[in-house]
């Protein structure tokens, strides 16, 4: 018996449904798992307020801000000891980094100063921008006590005029983190209950 001849139009329907079976598959798999998902980053979000409020055991109250020019929303947990605002920790992004973007949790006081700084997520070259990691390198220690309502909400590294010392061979990264943080910053400014015509709601 003759063997059958593949045509184009056979192989091409052979990928097709070889495809479209990886990608339900994949879909079934996202599926089961993306719960776990969203519970792990919830979870390190909330490891990371604590960390940069120093274990603060008050009220958090949640408020999205819309910065003007941004596309996507800041989000400030103000701190609330006694129902005085003691300060913040603000889920703050930038897209300005090596690897496209990445997200911290910045920390500050009723005054605005920085009490510490958390990376959630981020894709940087390893070895060099992920040094904005705290486990990689003390990059990030030198932000704390820094205002950046002082700098006109404009940190910036050294190369460009500012004080913010940038990790060796990655500027950009370092640049990206001032980006990052100079956000959080101006969104904590905007709903500060502390500052004189602060608004919270």
């Amino acid at each position: 018996m003759a063997k059958k001849e593949s045509t184009l139009g056979t192989m091409i329907l052979s990928l097709l449904l070889i495809t479209a079976a990886a990608s339900a598959a994949l879909a079934g798999v996202y599926k089961m798992t993306e719960k776990s998902i969203i519970e792990v980053q919830n979870q390190k979000k909330q490891q990371a307020i604590q960390a940069v409020l120093h274990d603060f055991n008050g009220d958090l109250q949640r408020v999205g801000v819309l910065l003007d020019g941004d596309p996507d929303s800041v989000y400030v947990s103000l701190a609330y000891q006694q129902d005085q605002c003691v300060g913040a920790a603000v889920e703050t992004y930038t897209k300005k980094a090596f690897g496209g973007s990445f997200t911290l949790m910045v920390g500050f006081d009723a005054n605005g100063e920085i009490t510490g700084t958390e990376v959630i997520k981020m894709a940087e070259t390893p070895g060099l921008g992920d040094k904005i990691n705290k486990e990689k390198s003390d990059f990030s220690k030198q932000f704390v006590t820094m205002n950046p309502a002082e700098a006109n909400f404009d940190l910036k590294v050294k190369k460009d005029g500012g004080t913010v010392d940038a990790i060796t061979a990655a500027t950009i990264s370092s640049r990206a983190y001032c980006d990052a943080v100079n956000r959080a910053a101006k969104a904590f400014d905007a709903v500060n209950p502390n500052k004189q015509g602060g608004d919270n709601e």
